[in-house]
């Protein structure tokens, strides 16, 4: 065992509590594991076997060991030479969905060489497997699906799911991220194919999180669709029917999370995705308090903002109460970020929530949200309706607040105008633009739009990648709020505590600790945000930090706390180098 004394029992995985079948975590990385469970005639079948797959890398010794001589070419290559080999096949492709179908075979083939990839060249390969690429992959899920990855649980199997979870292979599952394909990225509805966002997401828990490939479970719950080009398409892949809402929706996911917490126990944590918005915050609303959830488009983007923002405070000066915002969008994203920028101020000052959302203002489809227009507002918006006249354009409402920091949260492209863009330069030193809708299509602004209309003064975030741009002879380096900065760190810290709910609180500490890793070296470079090339040891961090909360809120069951929480979240941490097979 590693560093946790008793957290995990003997039959179970450092990284979690995930069941140890083939001796890999009791092993030390120079032991030998046995790759079998039952004797074979022939390695054809550990070939195909993606988990224990290595190709052209088993040894001479493992060759004759394990049946393999005369299935494979003579050469013996190394992992490293395999990882050359493939980053040099994967940049001929010029186009991102080409690079996206690669990644996702290397997955179904050999699944330590894809991860060894990942996280040796996460730069470069995170907009391949996640936001813009797996936006355009949804899309066309239906022409590049290959070969199942996850579980599909459809209005067909209603009143059997228990039997559906069942049927997946893995016993000790500890993450799901689970979608219902409503709200896929600002693409809209994709019904079924918004299985891409599961899996995606669940390769980042792994790659920069660490957690255990074994151990994820990506699920798309297939309700219909109301995207008529689907329901017209002959290779759609779901149920070729209209949404199904209310009750029989409701009743679908009442089965769904009793029949997981049944399967796989209190500690799974469930991660909403890609809802539309009535349905995430009623999911999270409902469930929050009697299982381990967690909604990325609300509490993950908010966590991750809000560190882009107390990182900027170091370039901007005062404390979050000092400034004012404007919001872009009130849906899951915008209305997430306010309520935990008000928390994180209300932690700061100690003034009651309800005051510190007055610095916050948001803009919907219909302008300026105010008091005046509280009746017919949903329920979630009404907490940031203040007083002030209606106000129906954007551009106006700049003008009007004075915002100190402007934040995107629509999922509609070009939205920051160049005249909104110069109102706010005209009264701010260094105006704060976060463009946060995804993918690149869907920003309210480039970062090149953003830095040449405020004259090189902007601090500029976005959600998917912009390259670096130079303007007036300086080179800015566009920060991106990403998620993934959050999510596998966060999920980690989950786990090695053994919480068994998700507080405010943690998510706090999440943000706390990504501004933390925002070094004086970033910041002349104008970035709010590290480096992605650094992510595993950042989501150690996260990890130790929420785990740490998780502990002090006495919602961790994982004891004792161990002493070193770094430490033991990278212990813990799945790593992709090959084992030697005796």
């Amino acid at each position: 065992m590693m560093n946790g004394g008793d957290l995990v029992n003997n039959k179970s995985a450092v990284g979690g509590g995930v069941e140890d079948m083939y001796g890999e975590d009791s092993a030390t990385m120079d032991q030998p594991v046995t790759p079998w469970t039952v004797s074979v005639a022939s390695g054809y079948s550990l070939m195909r076997d993606p988990r224990h797959n290595k190709g052209l890398a088993f040894t001479e010794k493992e060759r004759d060991a394990h049946y393999l001589r005369g299935l494979l070419p003579p050469a013996v290559f190394s992992q490293e030479l395999q990882e050359k080999k493939l980053m040099h096949n994967l940049r001929q492709y010029k186009v991102p969905l080409q690079r996206y179908v690669a990644m996702m075979d290397l997955q179904e083939r050999n699944e330590r060489l894809f991860y060894k990839l990942l996280i040796d060249n996460v730069e470069e390969l995170l907009p391949v497997v996640y936001t813009p690429t797996v936006g355009e992959a949804c899309q066309k899920y239906g022409s590049i699906f290959r070969r199942p990855q996850g579980l599909y649980i459809s209005l067909k199997e209603k009143g059997k799911i228990l039997e559906v979870l069942k049927n997946w292979p893995e016993r000790s599952v500890q993450v799901i991220v689970v979608t219902d394909g409503e709200r896929i990225l600002g693409l809209g509805d994709l019904g079924c194919q918004g299985m891409g966002i599961p899996v995606g997401k669940l390769s980042l828990y792994t790659a920069l999180g660490g957690v255990r490939p074994s151990a994820c479970l990506p699920i798309t719950i297939d309700v219909g669709t109301n995207n008529e080009k689907l329901l017209n398409d002959e290779f759609y892949i779901g149920l070729k029917q209209r949404r199904a809402t209310g009750q029989e929706y409701a009743e679908l996911l009442q089965e769904f999370m009793s029949a997981v917490k049944q399967n796989y126990g209190e500690k799974v944590l469930i991660q909403f995705e890609d809802f539309a918005n009535h349905n995430a915050f009623e999911l999270l609303a409902k469930y929050s308090s009697t299982h381990l959830v967690f909604n990325d488009d609300i509490q993950g983007t908010a966590s991750v903002v809000l560190a882009g923002l107390i990182a900027a405070l170091k370039l901007l000066g005062g404390t979050l109460a000092d400034h004012r915002f404007l919001f872009l969008g009130a849906g899951e994203a915008g209305t997430g970020i306010a309520e935990l920028i008000a928390l994180e101020m209300s932690k700061q000052n100690g003034n009651p929530i309800e005051e510190n959302r007055k610095k916050i203002w948001l803009v919907d489809s219909k302008g300026l949200i105010v008091d005046s227009r509280k009746e017919s507002l949903q329920h979630f918006k009404k907490p940031w309706a203040h007083e002030h006249e209606p106000v129906r354009e954007l551009v106006d409402a700049v003008k009007a607040i004075k915002p100190t920091i402007l934040i995107g949260t629509s999922g509609v492209g070009k939205q920051f105008t160049k005249e909104v863009v110069e109102a706010m330069a005209s009264f701010n030193e260094k105006p704060l633009i976060m463009a946060l809708s995804n993918p690149t299509s869907q920003a309210e602004c480039t970062a090149e739009e953003a830095y040449t209309w405020s004259e090189g003064r902007a601090i500029f975030a976005s959600g998917s990648p912009f390259d670096p741009f130079e303007y007036d002879g300086k080179v800015f380096v566009p920060g991106q709020a990403n998620n993934a900065y959050i999510f596998p760190g966060f999920g980690l810290g989950v786990i090695i505590s053994g919480a068994i709910r998700v507080h405010d609180d943690m998510l706090l500490a999440a943000s706390e600790a990504l501004a933390s890793q925002v070094t004086e070296e970033h910041f002349a470079k104008g970035l709010i945000y590290p480096p992605f090339s650094n992510i595993r040891k950042i989501s150690a961090n996260i990890a130790a930090k929420v785990a740490a909360k998780a502990y002090e809120l006495g919602l961790a069951s994982h004891l004792p706390q161990p002493e070193d929480l770094v430490t033991y979240a990278e212990s813990c941490m799945y790593s992709p180098i090959y084992r030697t097979y005796r």
